[in-house]
């Protein structure tokens, strides 16, 4: 072979390099420029020691933007996402140092203000003569000297906080305890007033109420028992007054054309959350009705119905086992028969509900009452009710269930 022909081969071989890569052919050559030209685009005014730049590349990538068609092509995509993975691998490094850096800062600080709690320790194996070692702020740089004043800083602004924020509890409670009970002090001081007005009108005996009719013409109203004509005077929603002997239990009795009124309303119908004893508004005392219910709120003071529950205890029960209850028609004893626990039950339950026994439609519907009434009590008083008895329920609130009622019914004896 001659020296032209030698000179000829080594250009051939020569044009088909692309990156310091050699190709077969013409055809992977061209391939190889047309991915060296796309990388060019995509890396004009880009910089591959940028973190920023490499992340931009990558993204480009990964969203299959540019397809290479060579060797070249893919090794520069395999470069990239080496340098993106060996990037993000960097940053989670020094982030990982940096929060370990900041957790031993964030210690150190804690610990040199826990020092100044050493000295109220007990000592443990100090030697004698030892001098104790006091850290001081300008013992540390200005960084830490800085770290250290924004916790302290941050510890006394919560600690003020906590302060403030107890002492707002503390002024509250006792602004409530102290409302709560100058209320109920006045509800008794009022109740006491209107007992006094009860025993005046008993001990007068004067002159008698006219009598008052109703919607129905035909029915001509009792006259009102003496004792309570000063009462009815006073408030025309008076229909009675309960007794329990040696209880707190001892409040006139309320009816109006509702069963909300009275629930935070007294007797001077001013507004007040104790309320009032109140009777079911479907309850009738002129004409009569089979079973009279009577409300009133548990109160936390004992106050209305707050001491009703204490018939849980048969004991109690054996203590107290008649209830006075007096319409302002009519003096009644009654003699308890039941205690149990109900609820107020929505309209679609099809269950017992005493709230709705007023009037027994006959004596089969009176004797299946008293039969869920006698299985719901706590225990057994041994006392029945034959159909044509009358009673008298009391109902309260009871907290050991949601909508929960404690309930006491008894028959009238006298």
């Amino acid at each position: 072979m001659t020296g032209n022909n030698r000179k000829g081969d080594r250009m051939a071989e020569v044009k088909w390099v692309v990156e310091g890569r050699r190709f077969r052919n013409e055809e992977e050559y061209q391939a190889a420029l047309r991915d060296k030209e796309h990388i060019a685009l995509m890396t004009d005014g880009l910089k591959l020691d940028n973190p920023a730049d490499i992340e931009k590349l990558y993204m480009e990538l990964q969203k299959g933007k540019y397809t290479f068609e060579s060797i070249v092509g893919r090794q520069f995509d395999d470069n990239i996402y080496e340098l993106y993975h060996k990037m993000k691998q960097i940053e989670q490094e020094k982030q990982q140092e940096k929060t370990a850096r900041k957790e031993k800062r964030k210690q150190q600080i804690e610990n040199i203000i826990n020092m100044k709690n050493i000295k109220n320790q007990p000592r443990t194996s100090k030697k004698p003569h030892e001098p104790e070692k006091k850290a001081k702020l300008e013992d540390f740089d200005k960084e830490m000297q800085r770290q250290i004043i924004a916790v302290l800083k941050r510890k006394e602004r919560k600690r003020k906080m906590l302060i403030a924020a107890c002492l707002f509890m503390c002024i509250v409670s006792f602004g409530y305890l102290g409302a709560y009970y100058q209320v109920s002090a006045k509800s008794a001081r009022e109740f006491e007033e209107l007992s006094a007005l009860k025993e005046a009108g008993a001990q007068s005996a004067g002159t008698r109420e006219v009598k008052i009719h109703y919607t129905d013409d035909t029915v001509e109203v009792p006259d009102i028992l003496p004792e309570y004509s000063l009462l009815h005077q006073k408030n025309q929603r008076l229909i009675g007054w309960v007794k329990i002997e040696d209880t707190l239990i001892d409040y006139p009795v309320m009816q109006t054309v509702n069963n909300e009124y009275y629930l935070d309303h007294n007797f001077n119908q001013e507004e007040d959350r104790n309320g009032c004893i109140f009777m079911d508004y479907q309850c009738d005392v002129v004409k009569g009705c089979d079973n009279i219910i009577l409300y009133g709120h548990h109160m936390k003071s004992g106050r209305m119905f707050g001491t009703l529950n204490k018939y849980s205890k048969e004991s109690y029960y054996e203590a107290h086992p008649t209830i006075q209850f007096d319409t302002i028609y009519e003096k009644g004893t009654y003699q308890v028969m039941y205690v149990f626990r109900s609820k107020v039950y929505s309209e679609e339950e099809v269950t017992f509900k005493y709230y709705q026994f007023i009037n027994a439609a006959s004596e089969k519907e009176f004797n299946s009452a008293m039969n869920e009434m006698a299985a719901l009590s706590l225990y057994d008083t041994g006392v029945t009710a034959v159909y044509g008895d009358r009673l008298l329920t009391l109902s309260t609130c009871d907290y050991q269930e949601t909508k929960g009622r404690f309930v006491v019914v008894a028959k009238k004896i006298s």
